[in-house]
C-alpha cells in the first residue's frame, strides 16, 4: 500500500493590525482561509511596475493623464513614514 501526502507551499507574511482586521472581515465564513480571500481580491494582473513605467517614459515620454498626476500628488502628500516603536 502506497500513501501519498500532499504538501502545500506556504509563506509567512506580516500585516499591520488594521490590514489583518480588513482581511479577517472579508472572510465569507469562519472556514474560509485567508488564501481564499486573497484569491477573490480584484488585483489587476497587468499592473505596471515602477521599472516598466520608467522604461516607458524614457522611450515614449510620459503617458500619464492629468487625473493620474493629481492622484499621484495626493498619494505623495498622504504618504507618511511608518511609526517605529
Amino acid at each position: 500500500m502506497t500513501v501519498y501526502e500532499k504538501y502545500v507551499a506556504t509563506k509567512t507574511i506580516t500585516l499591520e493590525l488594521d490590514a489583518y482586521n480588513r482581511l479577517r472581515t472579508a472572510k465569507r465564513s469562519p472556514r474560509e482561509s485567508f488564501s481564499e480571500v486573497v484569491r477573490r481580491l480584484a488585483i489587476p494582473r497587468d499592473a505596471v511596475t515602477g521599472r516598466q513605467l520608467l522604461s516607458m517614459c524614457r522611450t515614449s515620454g510620459a503617458q500619464l493623464t492629468e487625473e493620474d498626476c493629481r492622484a499621484i500628488d495626493r498619494l505623495n502628500t498622504e504618504d507618511k513614514p511608518p511609526a517605529i516603536p
